[in-house]
């Protein structure tokens, strides 16, 4: 499970259907939702 912000909940927070995705300029990124609210959250850096 990978951590990140979540900004509707203002918590870090572990996210749900996590999928790595590559951003625009190349770099890679993990995007899933969050499980309390199920918003859209976007953590940038590779899976660790």
């Amino acid at each position: 499970m990978t951590e990140a912000y979540c900004v509707k909940c203002k918590a870090k927070r572990d996210m749900d259907n996590e999928e790595e995705v590559t951003m625009k300029n190349g770099k890679p990124a993990m995007k899933g939702t969050c499980p309390v609210c199920k918003t859209g959250m976007y953590r940038i850096g590779k899976k660790k």
